[in-house]
């Protein structure tokens, strides 16, 4: 079940990715070990769209609105496979790897339904979903895309579940998770590597 600070942490890390600690982070990593550096870009941006299923589930609550909405996953994932394409990823991994984002979101959005619905809903007037929210999402989408493309060559290493682990307790460090988020980071991350990684399910 997803807190209350739960909630204020996701808000945290859009900000702080908001002002750019995605390239400090990244650069932090390089360091370590740069190799690994595509994983880390890659985490980032999935904690991010993470992070963007609190005002999107705000929205939908002040609204009425189910938390699912096929047609556009479904358009969704139509893009996705159109741009894979181009950009030389493999169309069925991109599937694969945004259909875990969606349903980790879901899995967010669930959960904050649920602890609104036991305690207080929440106060004030959520971000424009169309205006503001889905225009980040679409922002961090594109660089997902750009993000598989780097982790392509690394995902079929016989290493990638450890070095994608790695790369996460890493990450986790830097930003202190809070370890209410660590099984919707898992299932977005789960299909990263070929022979299934964190929270893989096959």
């Amino acid at each position: 079940m997803l807190s209350t600070r739960f909630s204020r942490t996701l808000r945290a890390i859009a900000s702080l990715l908001a002002v750019s600690s995605l390239v400090a982070l990244s650069q932090s990593a390089a360091r370590a070990d740069g190799d690994d550096t595509p994983f880390t870009n890659l985490i980032a941006l999935s904690s991010q769209r993470l992070a963007l299923a609190e005002p999107v589930a705000r929205w939908k609550w002040a609204h009425h609105e189910p938390i699912t909405d096929q047609p556009r996953e479904a358009a969704l994932l139509t893009g996705i496979n159109n741009r894979a394409k181009s950009a030389g990823i493999d169309p069925a991994f991109a599937q694969l790897f945004f259909r875990d984002q969606i349903e980790a979101s879901k899995d967010v959005q669930n959960a904050l339904f649920n602890n609104w619905r036991k305690s207080h809903a929440p106060e004030g007037t959520p971000p424009d979903l169309a205006l503001d929210t889905r225009p980040k999402l679409d922002s961090v989408t594109n660089a997902l895309l750009s993000a598989l493309a780097g982790v392509e060559p690394l995902r079929h290493a016989d290493d990638c579940p450890l070095r994608l682990a790695d790369s996460i307790a890493r990450w986790k460090h830097l930003t202190r998770y809070d370890s209410a988020q660590n099984a919707p980071l898992a299932r977005a991350l789960a299909h990263v590597c070929a022979s299934g990684g964190v929270g893989a399910v096959g």
